[in-house]
């Protein structure tokens, strides 16, 4: 597919923009890949962005720390004229407990930091001073715990947002196409509750008076056959697995109190609900047996992923036309892995959304240390400027071209 002109236009000064500012971008991935910190503690990553952006403030970029009441999100705008479309890009950079960014979020915030910067100063390179538009980078802390962009929905950061971008990473796997990113993987992104669960029971001397006690431990066992059993009769597009937190203090004392977590996937949040209400049996039924109480804390649902057919085949082309091998992909199964779940997906249930996947060369898949390493190859930042340059191209498009802004408008209204 050839691009038109106007796209053409918006190619050359995203990729002027993106190598401008290329040595800003290598800092802040390497400052935020070699700090990690969990959700909501992301402290350091918060203030490196919003550092970056205040040494650019006389280029007309405002800035927000601690963003809608959350105090590790921040809030980047950018505006010209009156009125106009607005834009949002989403910059993740939470990491993993004991291996880092295993996920890969450092190159998630600067492809998203990149495609920002790219779009601002395309749109200022090739439209007059009254031609009004907004764009809009969002620091979104927790997404692997904690829901932070959900946080940032309710308080209204998307309310008026036209189009919101981001991107992920995922290893290239063997045998799989030689492609550098995909379009979407709407697949990949289940729908997914989360839930902590404790056991209380009774204490006693294990080996002295064991029937003076109720054994939380044989609770967590329960349960866990429960679900291990239930596992056998769910679509291959469900998923559920837990850890035990908690297991008891010693081998002598009959265990009082016991926690596990676990979650719980379905393709929609509407197929989800009705699994998560069998897993909740099976937790109930092994407090009953075992005649221990039961508690549940539960943590943010996230939803699956809604897709935005116009924005997929738009990035899709302008990927290709500018050389990097991209396909609309909406199973996930393309060259990466299935079965994740993503806060971005309420915001895809909000406002138009992207969320398209890059492949970079890795020794481990995703949440493990040797994909920490690849999210910090100097391979894995340049695929990731790859991507904002599509971005911001696409971003340029809804901004710019009433035709198409009224599509991705239609196509997030129209889909089911």
């Amino acid at each position: 597919m050839q691009l038109g002109y106007n796209q053409q236009l918006f190619v050359q000064k995203v990729r002027e923009a993106l190598a401008r500012h290329e040595s800003k971008f290598a800092e802040i991935n390497q400052k935020i890949w070699s700090e990690p910190e969990l959700a909501f503690e992301e402290h350091s990553a918060h203030d490196n962005i919003c550092e970056l952006f205040d040494s650019l403030t006389a280029d007309g970029y405002q800035v927000k720390r601690q963003a809608y009441g959350v105090g590790t999100a921040l809030e980047v705008i950018y505006t010209r004229g009156e009125g106009g479309r607005v834009v949002a890009f989403n910059a993740e950079y939470d990491a993993l407990p004991g291996m880092g960014h295993a996920c890969g979020h450092n190159l998630i915030a600067t492809s998203s930091i990149a495609a920002f910067m790219a779009t601002c100063e395309a749109m200022t390179a090739l439209y007059s001073d009254d031609f009004g538009f907004t764009a809009r980078l969002l620091g979104t802390p927790a997404e692997e715990g904690g829901g932070g962009k959900l946080n940032l929905i309710d308080a209204g950061a998307y309310k008026d947002v036209d189009a919101c971008f981001m991107v992920h990473p995922f290893p290239v796997l063997s045998g799989a196409p030689d492609l550098l990113s995909s379009s979407s993987c709407s697949g990949q992104y289940l729908a997914n509750d989360k839930v902590s669960v404790t056991f209380t029971g009774k204490p006693a001397h294990a080996s002295a008076a064991p029937w003076e006690g109720v054994n939380a431990l044989d609770a967590v066992v329960a349960a866990y056959v429960n679900i291990s059993l239930l596992r056998q009769q769910i679509l291959p597009t469900q998923k559920i697995h837990g850890v035990v937190l908690r297991g008891g203090e010693r081998p002598n004392v009959i265990p009082a109190s016991t926690t596990v977590e676990y979650y719980v996937r379905a393709d929609t949040a509407k197929t989800l609900k009705p699994l998560t209400e069998r897993v909740v049996k099976c937790f109930d039924a092994a407090a009953t047996a075992t005649g221990c109480t039961v508690e549940y804390e539960w943590a943010p649902s996230y939803k699956d992923m809604k897709i935005n057919r116009p924005i997929c085949d738009s990035y899709t082309a302008v990927m290709n036309a500018m050389g990097y091998s991209t396909i609309f992909d909406s199973a996930g199964q393309e060259g990466g892995l299935s079965g994740g779940s993503t806060d971005m997906g309420n915001v895809s249930n909000e406002v138009p959304g992207f969320h398209g996947g890059f492949y970079i060369h890795a020794d481990g898949v995703n949440h493990t240390p040797q994909f920490t390493a690849g999210a910090g190859s100097e391979e894995g930042f340049r695929r990731s400027l790859y991507c904002a340059a599509g971005m911001a191209v696409v971003a340029c498009q809804v901004l710019a071209d009433t035709g198409f802004a009224a599509g991705v408008k239609s196509d997030f209204k129209n889909d089911t």
